[in-house]
């Protein structure tokens, strides 16, 4: 077994007494069950044990026991729950494969084992990050961020990131004697990861500490520096401290308040950080004699405020309220500034008792995992959390959060999603983008000369909806690397991002004009094909979309400034009288909507006669159903109501399903004729197809030539414009072995 630090239950030869260290943490925290929570650390001890027996690769003081019981001890501090604890203790265990996670699971519970799994995701995403590495992108900042973005959105379960927080203190506290790489390597990624998710959640017991000790191993002469200045002065320092606290205590006695005061402790990276800022030097920090006073309420901390206003001359613009303006990370109390005894400047915070309990532990404040109440979340836990993850979402669209309740009132921006790139850094894109999106975001030059990609080393098509966590890498292309004008036809669905649209616009600008005229041509001859739309004079066309004549209407094709389908769209108006666009109107009104006699609109009964039955009287939002009357239409009850109940007993064969709805676009029955080369599966392909472009088939007919070895569909299909139509017939036309697809003219 290993020895421990002496603030750990040990035994007379200096191991860890188990018993021991179970009651020390049990008056730090509430264990459910203390005997599960002791067979955990039996457990971890015997794996550790049988380890160091078969290979005896570790070295005293590093066992993945020691380890947990140290991450216990830091989740104990934070009041964290038992299942928490126990996954701490058992984690290094299955991170280093010295027991596997469902054996874990078979012992402790399903909870359990997904916490350890959740940290051990954190991991992997994090260990792929080098911080020390240049950034290909060149955005150092802004690739933390995702990287910190990223860990936030794989988290379903918030102590996950609590686990790995105590997990990285542990890890920053035993670097001490380790080879400066991984000093460094350990610092760099606390300070630049888990020290800011600390400070999102809230954590100041944990932020100051991550901070300042990988402050001192990155930037060891200034920390050193800034130490001793604060050792020097330290004894007159507290004196002072003392000095104040009993002038303050009296006259905040005398007023009736009870308050509890002390020193605060002065944190030696926030000093640096703020020396730097300001550009002053050590002396000129005022708030190195710093005094904290906690109160009952929040009216006391107003009352409290004035009376050090009153006993000493306050600084101007030193002064900030964050507790009727909280922190964006929640916390709140009153900030001031003052020359005090001495003419010497101190700072003053002034907070609640439980102001200062969410300073100090953030969301672990409001943990209610405890006891039996295990449903229970609290709302000022909730708010944070709800917060860190609006933050984390929308703070890059916005640029600062002055305006984030608006966009959340209007609900304009949408969820982003994290992937890596073949380096291990982090992109985020909006939810939805694809390998071309991408490809865009990375470099345009790779966005130009992408032809596939591979997404966790399987190949998708450039279409494939990528999700946070992935890994893609883009196929390129060294022969004329240039963008499919496919592209840029939103019915296809390969470009999601504005940016990467831009892009692709931009490129085919720069084409020579008798190109683009080419390529106009072309793809607006196709689409009318397409579509059955003969003898179309272009020159009036081009005059009813804004051009001058059918050459700059080309030239504004070609270079993806004109959507083909708004000018498909314009010439069927000019071929075709109203009356006659995709076919007769009369045949499109099987979903057309009928008032029944309180103007209610109801789908899904036809051309029928429809009333409200009398004796239930249902009304919009209840569920229905509708019964066929002998001459009067159909009659609309509620599902609950006896009569209609019993119309369902008697007379099943009359009873049909019907919907409230609000008034639907008139829908027409349009005939497509699709050629391909026959293959298993076309026929499934072509129908997921339409279902998902939400088309109802009225008819499908198919016919199959053996000769040739292909294929002859006609589909009948409902649609609503020539728009929705255009779209279904080149996503049609994207499935493999399509040989052609248009619109059937009777």
């Amino acid at each position: 077994m290993v020895k421990v630090r002496e603030d750990y239950a040990v035994d007379g030869d200096g191991q860890i007494d188990i018993d021991g260290w179970v009651q020390q943490i049990s008056s730090q925290t509430h264990l459910d069950d203390v005997a599960q929570f002791r067979r955990a650390c039996e457990k971890a001890a015997e794996i550790d044990l049988q380890a160091y027996r078969e290979d005896r690769l570790w070295a005293a003081g590093s066992s993945s026991f020691r380890i947990g019981i140290e991450m216990a001890q830091v989740l104990a501090e934070l009041r964290l729950d038992q299942t928490s604890l126990v996954a701490a203790i058992l984690y290094r265990a299955v991170r280093e494969e010295r027991v596997a996670l469902e054996v874990i699971r078979k012992e402790f519970g399903d909870e359990v084992a997904m916490l350890i799994n959740g940290v051990q995701q954190m991991a992997a995403i994090s260990s792929i990050h080098h911080p020390l590495k240049g950034n290909v992108l060149g955005q150092s900042e802004g690739q933390l961020d995702n990287v910190r973005k990223m860990l936030v959105t794989m988290i379903d379960d918030v102590r996950v990131a609590l686990i790995k927080l105590a997990e990285r203190t542990c890890a920053i506290r035993g670097v001490k004697n380790a080879p400066e790489e991984k000093r460094m390597r350990v610092a760099r990624e606390v300070f630049d990861i888990y020290a800011p998710l600390a400070h999102r959640l809230g954590i100041g017991h944990i932020k100051w500490e991550l901070e300042d000790l990988s402050f001192r191993y990155l930037h060891e002469t200034a920390y050193k520096k800034i130490a001793k200045l604060l050792d020097e002065k330290r004894l007159d320092r507290e004196e002072y401290i003392r000095r104040v606290i009993s002038t303050l205590q009296a006259e905040l006695k005398a007023s009736g308040i009870n308050a509890e005061l002390s020193g605060r402790a002065k944190h030696i990276y926030s000093i640096w950080r703020k020396m730097r800022i300001k550009g002053i030097d050590f002396s000129q920090v005022y708030d190195i004699r710093a005094v904290r006073i906690l109160v009952p309420e929040v009216k006391d901390c107003y009352a409290a405020l004035g009376i050090v206003h009153a006993l000493w001359r306050h600084i101007p613009n030193e002064f900030d309220d964050y507790v009727a303006n909280p922190k964006e990370n929640g916390y709140q109390s009153l900030h001031t500034a003052v020359i005090g005894p001495d003419g010497k400047v101190m700072e003053v915070q002034i907070r609640t008792h439980s102001m200062h309990e969410d300073a100090e532990l953030g969301v672990c404040a409001h943990w209610l995992y405890k006891g039996t109440d295990k449903n229970q979340k609290a709302s000022g836990y909730e708010a944070k959390i709800n917060w860190l993850r609006q933050v984390l979402e929308w703070q890059e669209e916005l640029g600062d959060l002055s305006g984030l309740a608006d966009h959340l009132k209007t609900d304009v921006v949408s969820d982003r999603i994290y992937v890596f790139t073949p380096d291990g850094h982090v992109v985020d894109l909006p939810q939805g983008a694809t390998p071309v999106d991408f490809a865009y975001r990375v470099h345009t030059e790779i966005g130009h000369a992408c032809r596939g990609a591979r997404v966790d080393s399987r190949i998708v098509p450039l279409t494939y909806p990528l999700k946070t966590g992935e890994q893609v890498f883009v196929l390129t292309s060294k022969n004329n690397p240039a963008p499919s004008r496919d592209w840029l036809n939103p019915s296809l669905g390969y470009l999601q991002t504005s940016r990467a649209r831009a892009k692709v616009t931009h490129w085919f600008k720069q084409q020579n004009r008798e190109r683009n005229v080419t390529d106009g041509r072309a793809i607006i001859e196709d689409e009318l094909r397409r579509l059955s739309l003969h003898d179309v004079d272009f020159g009036q066309v081009a005059v009813k979309v804004n051009y001058h004549n059918a050459e700059d209407m080309f030239a504004a094709v070609g270079a993806g400034d004109l959507r083909p389908a708004h000018v498909a769209n314009v010439a069927q108006q000019m071929l075709e009288p109203k009356s006659e666009q995709l076919d007769l109107k009369l045949t499109a009104q099987r979903r057309k909507p009928y008032d029944t006699e309180s103007d209610i609109h109801i789908l899904g009964v036809g051309k029928l006669k429809t009333q409200v039955a009398k004796c239930c009287k249902p009304l919009p939002g209840d569920a229905i159903g509708g019964y066929i009357t002998v001459g009067r239409g159909v009659t609309v009850h509620r599902q609950d109501c006896l009569t209609f109940l019993n119309l369902q007993e008697f007379e099943p064969n009359r009873i049909i399903e019907v919907s409230w709805g609000g008034q639907q676009a008139s829908v027409y029955p349009v005939d497509i004729e699709i050629e391909a080369y026959d293959r298993s599966g076309l026929l499934r392909d072509i129908t997921q197809v339409l279902s998902l472009s939400k088309s109802d088939v009225l008819a499908l007919h198919t016919m199959t030539n053996r000769d040739d070895n292909t294929a002859t569909m006609i589909v009948t299909v409902e649609i609503s414009s020539l728009e929705q139509l255009a779209r279904l017939l080149a996503q049609i036309r994207n499935l493999p072995n399509i040989i052609d697809v248009r619109r059937k003219r009777s």
